[in-house]
């Protein structure tokens, strides 16, 4: 009788265990085991080409068949199948189409049919999404601004509508999956990978990171020299003194926080890790870096504390910024001079470079202690400004995208952010220190006044072209808001509240009897207040011109303060125009680090805690996410509800416990800040121990 069964498919043997010895053989068997790659991962989505001819695709841009046909390598996300990642990008887009709608619904309802007849129009002649939603924008601030009594508040909200011309109508929160090398064509800055970094041997990739930083982070935090780094680590000398592994992959690590594409991920979508195999070799660099008194760890170490001061999951930022202190110390570039100076007039790269790097320390340190309230740490700088260039002047070029290139005006810029860091050092150290001899109060506030009314002749005795917002790069933006934060960090200090230190046996100033006190020369309440408007007025310049996908982490404390100064006000409206511009950058902003979803949802819970739902819930001035984000008596899940992961630290440990409350939610909001995104700091008995 024969055999019916279906004939088996003889499987081929699977690969031999790792120590076992492999011997040639030339059986279909053994060449079909040799290779299988054991380690290959099984790919979640193809490129569109490989798609379409049916090919298997490696699962990166640019695949191995784009390669080899030399095509265009093309991912569309929205393909990707995965359940996490299919969810996620289900619920971010149905909250943007939501919100679409209910606009459309309010411009359709509107007393005047002419609005929804030219949107019908619209809508018939086949128009874009985008084209509808600018439509939608526009019509609804005509229609709110005609029932609004101020001019202002109707710019305002033509302020909010114009983003979509640089930022687009698609949520911005999602990484994108494009080929990098698309992106590469007219890179401002072109680099090796090799020797520099493990992680990639993609000059492209690297090219694309190293062209982000020094368009979006330099110069305001500028620490080292681009020009001298730039030339130096495109000769790919690992033995040169002005570049080094660590330092680049420390810088790389930074540059991925203003990539929305998927390399900058090591699993995208997932904010945690972008740039995380960056950070993984820098870290792992710096421990076994052997020159740390050199130029090049200082300036990796300062790049450490900017990535540990965004990620929000350690306690490193002050660790770091010490760190970078007492080698700038030891290298004599702060502090009491030693013979260990590195400046080398002979050389110019080392001159500009030491100059630089020791002025940008200075700048770190005054901008970080202002911000906080403590004193800084460094008194002096001993060595003498950059000089200023002798080239023509350049031109910033705001990489990736197509807008026209702007004059960088760098000489005039690092001038000013250098005369506003001697201000801030004096406030810090006048003020924020503490352990000291006592003031009186009338004494305080004179210091105060006095401190102020630097800070305005700094402001007013600025160059002409500091005043042409549209005309200028990014930058130049954030150094008025750093301004306008020192103001209002200058007034929200409060001298009337006594140092909680004990007793000592320093003489103290003589208290003048209370009816004797002088007025205050200023109304601080309306000061600060205006300082908060001003920063709205430049979020939404910066958001109007260059969008906030790529803006500078300054900007999310120069947001962050402005509201949380609103919202502090005795006479907080939140339909107010420029709390609700802000509130919307804020939206933007926030999803790009852990420090900024955190943020956003203890900003979130204080504006709810208004009870001011009811008045936001029955406006038209605030768009659907807007009203149910503060609705405190909305139970509409959305992405938010998530931003709480990573808070437990702060009740968790005792160092976060029990600051701030006393002095109101603008002092409790800089302590939670400071807690998520740098820590405690570990010097701060050594500082009180050095003031006594």
């Amino acid at each position: 009788m024969s055999d019916t069964s279906p004939q088996q498919r003889q499987l081929a043997p699977g690969p031999s265990p790792p120590n076992e010895a492999h011997q040639p053989d030339s059986s279909p068997e053994s060449y079909r085991s040799a290779i299988v790659d054991p380690s290959k991962k099984r790919v979640s989505m193809a490129c569109l080409a490989c798609k379409k001819s049916k090919r298997k695709c490696s699962g990166t841009a640019p695949c191995d068949n784009c390669r080899t046909f030399n095509r265009q390598c093309i991912f569309d996300e929205t393909l990707d199948q995965r359940r996490r990642v299919a969810a996620k990008r289900t619920a971010d887009e149905l909250s943007y189409h939501r919100d679409m709608l209910n606009d459309l619904f309010r411009v359709m309802r509107a007393e005047d049919e002419s609005y929804g007849l030219r949107l019908l129009e619209i809508i018939r002649d086949n128009s874009s999404a985008d084209d509808i939603r600018a439509f939608i924008d526009t019509t609804l601030t005509e229609i709110e601004g005609s029932s609004q009594d101020s001019h202002v508040t109707s710019q305002i909200l033509e302020d909010i509508r114009d983003v979509i011309n640089v930022e687009g109508a698609d949520p911005s929160f999602r990484p994108k999956v494009m080929d990098i090398h698309y992106l590469c064509g007219d890179l401002p800055y072109r680099v090796p990978a090799k020797p520099w970094t493990s992680v990639t041997s993609d000059g492209d990739l690297v090219s694309h990171l190293i062209s982000l930083y020094f368009t979006w982070d330099y110069p305001f935090h500028s620490f080292l020299d681009r020009d001298v780094f730039i030339q130096h680590m495109a000769v790919g000398d690992p033995n040169t003194q002005f570049c080094s592994p660590f330092l680049v992959n420390a810088l790389l690590s930074n540059a991925c926080h203003f990539s929305d594409y998927s390399e900058a991920y090591v699993d995208p979508g997932d904010i945690v890790t972008k740039g995380a195999d960056f950070l993984a070799e820098a870290e792992r660099l710096r421990e076994s870096e052997t020159a740390r008194r050199s130029l090049a760890f200082l300036q990796g170490t300062l790049l450490l504390y900017e990535r540990y001061s965004i990620s929000g999951n350690n306690d490193l930022g002050y660790k770091m910024l010490h760190q970078a202190i007492w080698t700038g110390k030891s290298l004599g570039l702060i502090g009491p001079r030693t013979p260990h100076m590195t400046s080398d007039p002979t050389s110019n790269d080392m001159d500009i470079s030491v100059r630089r790097t020791a002025w940008g320390l200075f700048h770190i340190d005054t901008v970080v202690h202002a911000d906080f309230l403590r004193p800084s740490l460094i008194d002096k700088v001993n060595v003498p400004r950059p000089k200023k260039s002798q080239s023509n002047e350049t031109t910033w070029v705001p990489y990736p995208s197509h807008r026209p290139s702007r004059p960088s005006y760098l000489d005039d810029f690092f001038d000013e952010s250098y005369n506003l860091c001697e201000i801030a050092r004096d406030i810090s150290q006048a003020l924020f220190a503490t352990g000291g001899a006592s003031s009186s109060i009338s004494h305080k506030r004179h210091t105060k006044e006095t401190l102020y009314e630097r800070l305005c002749r700094w402001y007013d005795a600025l160059p002409e072209n500091f005043g042409n917002e549209g005309e200028l790069p990014p930058y130049f933006g954030l150094l008025k808001m750093w301004f306008h934060t020192l103001v209002i960090n200058l007034f929200s200090y409060n001298p009337e509240i006594e140092d909680t230190v004990e007793p000592s046996d320093i003489p103290k100033t003589p208290e003048s009897p209370t009816e004797m006190s002088p007025s205050p020369k200023y109304n601080e309440a309306a000061i600060v207040l205006a300082g908060a408007q001003a920063i709205s007025t430049l979020v939404r310049q910066h958001r109007r011109h260059f969008g906030m996908s790529r803006a500078h982490h300054f900007a999310l404390y120069a947001i962050n303060l402005a509201l949380f100064t609103m919202v502090d006000q005795g006479t907080f409206d939140i339909l107010d125009p420029n709390f609700l511009a802000l509130s919307s950058a804020f939206t933007n902003m926030a999803p790009r680090s852990q420090l900024g979803r955190n943020l956003f949802h203890m900003f979130r819970q204080s504006v709810r805690a208004k009870g001011q739902g009811q008045r936001i819930r029955e406006s038209n001035l605030a768009t659907y996410d807007l009203r149910a984000l503060f609705d405190e008596s909305s139970t509409d899940g959305s992405r938010w509800d998530e931003y709480a992961k990573g808070l437990e630290k702060l009740d968790g440990d005792v160092r976060y416990q029990g600051t701030g409350a006393a002095d109101g939610k603008l002092m409790e909001m800089l302590d939670r800040y400071e807690s998520l995104s740098l820590g405690k700091d570990e010097v701060a008995t050594e500082r009180l121990r050095r003031n006594e």
